[in-house]
C-alpha cells in the first residue's frame, strides 16, 4: 500500500521536527501562543457562530434573516427558506441590500462555513454590527436534518 522510501521520509522528518521542538522549546512555545492569538483574533473579527437550531429559534422570532452567500448554482440546489441570496463575490458591492435588516441579527451561511468569516468582516467593516455565522453551513443545517427550499 505504502511503499517504504515514502514512509522513511516522513518518518525522517518528523524525528526532525521533534528533535527541533525540544532543542528550542521557547521558540516553538512562542510560535504556539501567536498561532493561538492569530486564530482567536481572526475567528473574533468574523462574528459569532450560531448552531443551525439557534439560528432557527431567531428565524421563528423574526429576529434574524439568513444571508447566503454561496454561489447562484450552489444556492438553486437548496435553500433555507425566506433567505437572501447575496454571492460572497458580490458581497461588498451589494451589502447596501441588507440595509433593512440592519435591527436584525443577520445570520451569514455558506456551503460548509469556509466564507462565512470573510463575509463576516466584509459586513462589519461597511457597519454592520449584528452579524453572526452559521457553524457548519448549509452542510451542517443538512445534516441537522432541517428543511431546504429546492426548485
Amino acid at each position: 500500500m505504502y511503499n517504504a522510501p515514502h514512509l522513511k521520509y516522513w518518518a525522517k522528518r518528523m524525528d526532525q521536527l521533534i528533535e527541533f521542538v525540544t532543542n528550542h522549546i521557547e521558540l516553538s512555545g512562542v510560535f504556539i501562543a501567536l498561532l493561538a492569538a492569530l486564530w482567536f483574533t481572526e475567528k473574533s473579527r468574523s462574528g459569532r457562530s450560531v448552531s443551525p437550531q439557534e439560528a432557527t429559534l431567531m428565524l421563528n422570532r423574526d429576529e434574524a434573516v439568513i444571508v447566503d452567500v454561496r454561489d447562484k448554482k450552489e444556492y438553486n440546489e437548496g435553500r433555507i427558506s425566506g433567505s437572501v441570496h447575496i454571492p460572497f463575490a458580490n458581497l461588498k458591492d451589494r451589502s447596501s441590500e441588507l440595509e433593512k435588516y440592519k435591527s436584525k441579527q443577520i445570520v451569514l451561511v455558506d456551503k460548509m462555513g469556509q466564507h462565512s468569516g470573510m463575509a463576516g468582516k466584509t459586513l462589519k467593516a461597511e457597519g454592520y454590527e449584528n452579524v453572526c455565522r452559521m457553524t457548519g453551513g448549509i452542510s451542517e443545517w443538512t445534516n441537522s436534518n432541517m428543511p431546504l427550499v429546492r426548485k
